[in-house]
């Protein structure tokens, strides 16, 4: 298969009001200190590694009261040109969902949909060429699959996740390429149900194990071709090769690791904060019927936003 990576537009929020004050999931710990300049710089490098694989990021203006908007995929669902906004099921993130659809509103967006139902963004949806697939268990309510169905007109495939570690479905699958229907996922995260789902759509994704899991090796982020990784899974980098040389296609520098730390993680999420987490795409796919990926599938009509989360910074609990 040749693959060419598709240039794409994410929306990232930098991590100046990073801080850890409360706790909402495994990986948060008050009592651990962020280290806010470190923060940064994992950051800027997340940032500066879109645009040298020839990305757009749009920047996302950091609330002093909203410490988590780094992690800027929660805050919305982009596909086709349309928005669907976030609603958050804890308090403390609640009032960063109007930040984002007032962002997508200053900047053209027509069709921006607040939601009735709890659904955290793109952290717990993610597009393929034929499907939706959205997570549920932790976060994001059953009812608003239905809801995302209607508003995208694209069919919806419900994925249970069981370990409260893996509480958005984006740190338990990653698209690696949406107009291929491509996936890696850690199958302990689901249930045994949606297990035999995924074994049934995607009977060659790549399977994780447990080591790369829990460094957030899911929490990636992919354009179709370049695969972006956490510095902690390494468990992933040759599978990832693995593939590329089946297909015929040297390595080229196509795998990127970028260096996260349990002390202050910029790509994405929890204690070593993963990728995908710290931007929206925003992105043009234009080759599929619908928006396959975030910011970085090929797949959309026109442009795409996609959340992009925000560091890990500094602390045992990357994402929120």
């Amino acid at each position: 298969m040749n693959r060419d990576a598709t240039p794409r537009r994410y929306l990232m929020c930098a991590p100046t009001h990073f801080r850890v004050t409360y706790s909402i999931n495994p990986w948060m710990d008050p009592s651990k200190p962020v280290d806010l300049p470190l923060a940064q710089t994992q950051w800027e490098d997340l940032r500066d590694r879109y645009r040298s694989l020839g990305h757009t990021v749009e920047l996302l203006t950091p609330r002093p009261d909203l410490p988590d908007m780094v992690f800027a995929a929660n805050g919305a669902t982009v596909i086709g040109g349309r928005v669907l906004g976030a609603l958050f099921a804890y308090r403390e993130r609640f009032e960063e969902a109007g930040a984002h659809r007032d962002w997508f509103r200053e900047q053209g967006f027509t069709e921006v949909q607040e939601p009735e139902h709890v659904n955290e963004g793109e952290g717990d949806f993610a597009v393929t060429a034929s499907y939706l697939l959205a997570g549920r268990g932790f976060r994001s309510s059953p009812l608003s699959h239905a809801e995302a169905q209607e508003f995208f007109g694209l069919p919806v495939v419900g994925l249970d996740l069981v370990d409260p570690r893996y509480y958005h479905l984006d740190t338990a699958l990653c698209v690696l390429d949406a107009a291929a229907d491509e996936i890696m996922y850690y199958p302990d995260a689901f249930s045994p149900g949606s297990r035999a789902v995924l074994r049934r759509l995607f009977p060659d994704a790549l399977l994780a194990r447990e080591a790369d899991a829990a460094a957030f090796g899911l929490n990636s982020v992919s354009d179709g071709r370049h695969v972006l990784l956490p510095q902690g899974a390494t468990g992933l980098l040759d599978p990832l090769r693995d593939r590329r040389k089946a297909e015929g296609r040297p390595d080229t520098g196509c795998i990127g690791v970028i260096p996260t730390t349990r002390r202050a993680c910029v790509p994405g999420v929890a204690e070593q904060a993963g990728l995908s987490q710290h931007a929206l795409a925003l992105s043009d796919h234009s080759r599929l019927p619908h928006d396959a990926m975030h910011a970085l599938s090929p797949h959309r009509p026109r442009t795409r936003l996609r959340p992009v989360r925000g560091p890990g910074a500094g602390t045992r609990r990357a994402r929120t």
